[in-house]
């Protein structure tokens, strides 16, 4: 088995189809990521125990378990990133694998530069939660909006928006990962540390109201928290 790479990056690959894991390798490795393999969902759970990856491209089409039952089993015990990748391209199959508790939905076919992207996106974002900062860097700049990591100020033109300490951690966070899309249900676990199951996901909903009136020109027209209808929020840079 391979080495995690010096900056600690392993990806677990499963997928029952050995042409594609191979590829999907292949690929990772040329990216410099250390790569293992399992081919079922067992095989998974057990790798996923035993050598601890960064990140785990979970295919939703596997044998005996599909890769949903394997998410749900693995959410009970870890917050391992996953990726499902499928041929499934609905937005309900989406909403189901984000509500279950999916990182990131990647649909086949897709390129190694799309994947490359979510990859990095969806690392980065851990390794958020793990420092417990909406980013790595000092500032987050956009055309018109400056967002502060070290300060917590936000500078809507020439101007600064009084922010709670939610809206800030929640315009942090959706801005830390441009144009990738959150459920409510994510961003309940990942902003507020809780779930639907103890807070209603119309929290989200006010307080991205709220944030909207204090950033956008429009509020009913928004430039930067977009609505994804169906499936939750993003942020446009």
């Amino acid at each position: 088995m391979d080495a995690p790479t010096p900056d600690g990056r392993l990806v677990l690959v499963v997928d029952d189809e050995p042409m594609l894991r191979n590829l999907l390798s292949r690929l990772l490795r040329m990216e410099g990521y250390a790569v293992i393999e399992a081919e079922d969902g067992q095989a998974a759970l057990a790798l996923i125990d035993s050598r601890s990856p960064d990140l785990v491209l979970l295919d939703v089409m596997l044998p005996a378990r599909d890769g949903l039952d394997v998410l749900g089993d693995l959410r009970r015990t870890s917050e391992v990133p996953v990726i499902l990748v499928s041929a499934l391209g609905e937005e309900a199959d989406r909403v189901v694998g984000l509500k279950l508790g999916a990182d990131d939905y990647v649909v086949k076919p897709f390129s190694a530069a799309e994947l490359s992207a979510r990859i990095e996106s969806v690392l980065r974002r851990a390794q958020m939660r793990a420092t417990g900062a909406p980013g790595s860097a000092n500032q987050l700049t956009f055309d018109g909006l400056v967002i502060d990591l070290q300060t917590r100020d936000v500078i809507v033109g020439e101007e600064k928006a009084e922010m709670t300490a939610k809206e800030f951690d929640l315009l942090a966070f959706l801005a830390g990962s441009p144009r990738q899309v959150f459920t409510r249900e994510q961003l309940l676990r990942q902003v507020w540390g809780s779930s639907s199951e103890w807070q209603s996901d119309a929290t989200i909903t006010e307080h991205v109201r709220r944030l909207r009136r204090k950033i956008e020109d429009d509020p009913d027209r928004p430039r930067w928290v977009t609505t994804v209808r169906g499936v939750g929020y993003r942020f446009e840079p």
